[in-house]
């Protein structure tokens, strides 16, 4: 069976295990279609680049993706490709010079939560939605646990939380690392108490600044991911869809949005959104 199409970052969902754990579902949308990739792991895939690629956003052919799949007028002009989506601590809505400022009242002036992950060490990070006590953005992140810890009346006021705590905790995902095994669990709720006490002065004056309740504690417990995955990579090699346009072998298994091939090799599907791809299997 063969599917070809413009693809974009694999849709994901959770589904409730025993002992109060999640399973990560993966769907990879291929045109009009949605391959599901959970049902392929153990068998042969095949993926070629037919040599197109379309913007993500306005579908204009582009001879380079930027951004995860925009091409470089989208990324110069469009608010969500704009530096602050990366230091949410730099909004530019309340200066005035938002590139788009009704894209930026529907998605930064709403309420976002500040959380603690394992992805094989622990960070933070913010996301704007938690659904059934899961964000979609732990799961691209390849987390294997995760608990919310605080919510913030906006993006700007979640960056701000974001920026100071990473003086007591990392903030990026090392993806080899979280690509290499499932990592021993942490003492989240423990760390979590710890790097709250640590930011206290710094959440009040952001209180004193964007109001008393701009920053609120969340009564959570952590939650546990687990991945489809059969075999991990000893040391990981990862494809290139502009160097290498195809590649097949057996999917042992996905995590984040990386599919894990045979022979230690991964590739970062999410990377590749507007590439035009056949995708076929066994």
């Amino acid at each position: 069976m063969a599917v070809v199409g413009k693809i974009r970052k694999m849709q994901v969902h959770t589904e409730a295990q025993s002992g109060g754990s999640h399973l990560a579902h993966y769907q990879l949308p291929v045109g009009d279609e949605k391959i599901d990739m959970n049902a392929l792991i153990g068998r042969n895939i095949e993926v070629e680049h037919t040599g197109d690629i379309n913007c993500v956003h306005c579908d204009a052919k582009t001879k380079k993706s930027f951004n995860q799949g925009y091409c470089y007028r989208c990324l110069i002009t469009l608010a969500q490709c704009d530096s602050c989506i990366i230091k949410p601590e730099l909004c530019h809505y309340s200066e005035g010079t938002c590139r788009e400022p009704e894209w930026g009242e529907q998605n930064c002036l709403s309420d976002h939560f500040v959380y603690l992950s394992n992805t094989g060490a622990l960070k933070i990070g913010i996301t704007r939605h938690v659904t059934d006590g899961v964000s979609s953005r732990w799961i691209d992140q390849g987390a294997t646990q995760a608990l919310p810890i605080l919510r913030v009346s906006e993006r700007l006021v979640s960056g701000l939380v974001e920026h100071a705590a990473k003086a007591h905790i990392a903030d990026k995902t090392n993806w080899r690392t979280m690509l290499k095994g499932q990592p021993d669990d942490l003492d989240i709720q423990g760390r979590a108490e710890q790097v709250l006490n640590a930011i206290a002065p710094e959440i009040e004056a952001i209180c004193a600044k964007h109001g008393i309740q701009a920053v609120q504690p969340v009564e959570s417990d952590p939650i546990s991911i687990n991945y489809p995955v059969t075999q991990y990579p000893e040391k990981v090699k990862s494809i290139n869809l502009d160097k290498t346009p195809s590649f097949s072998g057996q999917l042992q298994g996905i995590k984040g949005q990386y599919l894990l091939l045979d022979g230690d090799r991964v590739i970062n599907m999410r990377k590749y959104a507007g590439y035009r791809l056949q995708v076929s299997h066994d």
